[in-house]
This record gives C-alpha cells, sequence and structure tokens, in this order.
C-alpha cells in the first residue's frame, strides 16, 4: 500500500505577493472612502492602534470566539495597513492629506522595503515561521509593539537596538505571515 504524501509545496514568494495584495486592496478602498485623514495622527497613536489590533486577535485567540461579527483576519489585515501608514509617518510626520496617487506610492514603497527584508531573513531563517502557530506570530507582534513603545519613550532613540522602523517592518512581516497561514 502506497502512502500519501501530504507534504504541501510552498511558494512563498507568491503566497507573500497575495497576501500582501489582500492588504493593498482594502487599504486603497478604504483612502477612497476616508481620504488620508490618518496623516493627522503621531507615530505613536499608529503604535496604539496596532495594539487595539493586536490585542483584540489575541483576545479571540484565548476566548475562542468573537462577538464582533469579524475574525482575526481582518485585524492582521489592519495591523500590516497601520504600520505602512507608521512608516511613512516616520518619513513625513504628521500633516496635510496626500494625492491618492502619492499615497500608494509611498505605501507600495514601504511594503517593498518590507518584502525584501523579509526575503532576506526567510533566506538566513530556511522559513522558519511555516511552522510556528498563529498565535505566535500575535505574541511576536505584541512583543514588537512593546518594544516599539518603549523606544518610543526614549524619544526614538536605542543604544544597540533597532529603531522604530524595523519594528514596524517585522510586525508587517508577521501579520503577513499569519495570512498565509490562515487562507
Amino acid at each position: 500500500m502506497k502512502m500519501k504524501d501530504n507534504t504541501k509545496k510552498h511558494n512563498t514568494a507568491e503566497e507573500f505577493a497575495a497576501a500582501k495584495k489582500e492588504c493593498r486592496e482594502l487599504f486603497e478602498k478604504k483612502l477612497l472612502d476616508y481620504g488620508t485623514s490618518w496623516r493627522i495622527m503621531r507615530p505613536m497613536s499608529l503604535t496604539d492602534q496596532i495594539m487595539i489590533k493586536a490585542m483584540r486577535i489575541r483576545s479571540i485567540e484565548e476566548k475562542g470566539v468573537a462577538l464582533v461579527d469579524e475574525g482575526t483576519r481582518p485585524e492582521f489585515i489592519g495591523i500590516v495597513n497601520y504600520c505602512v501608514m507608521a512608516l511613512i509617518q516616520l518619513d513625513l510626520g504628521p500633516g496635510d492629506n496626500l494625492a491618492p496617487a502619492e499615497c500608494m506610492r509611498l505605501y507600495d514603497e514601504k511594503l517593498n522595503q518590507t518584502t525584501r527584508l523579509m526575503e532576506n531573513k526567510n533566506h538566513d531563517y530556511d522559513e522558519a515561521w511555516r511552522q510556528m502557530r498563529v498565535s505566535s506570530f500575535t505574541d511576536i507582534i505584541l512583543q514588537k509593539l512593546m518594544r516599539t513603545k518603549e523606544i518610543e519613550g526614549h524619544d526614538g532613540h536605542t543604544i544597540v537596538s533597532e529603531g522604530i522602523d524595523a519594528n514596524y517592518m517585522d510586525m508587517i512581516n508577521y501579520a503577513l505571515f499569519a495570512l498565509i497561514k490562515t487562507a
């Protein structure tokens, strides 16, 4: 009797692109609804917004049920998009609205930069994330948020650690991994 091969071939680049596309499409639709009203927010406020999303995910994971008719997937998408906004704000600072085309250009720039980071780390770590649980991604995102808040409390200065931008990029990548694993 021949055993069935249950191993699944993965194409990280394709899966990552699909998850990014899902996030980008929602971001673009919300841009049409709200414009760039988020440009008023300081990076610290965006960090807090990301914290709310991550804490809701963890609450749902621990309770096993959501009373609001949305699961964790929209929250992971929200984490990606709020982190991209925060990266843009780190560069530009709070300010005036952006034209939609410029906003999407900046969105793509930040997400592409984050993708390059993932590709480099994924090469070095040999896709270790595939062995992780989604709940671990949630915990790591919460840890990165705590680190970010600590660095923000030091006016963005670190002695030997990566900066705020690196933490936002890591959060994006872990949220995208979660979207891939929950697809």
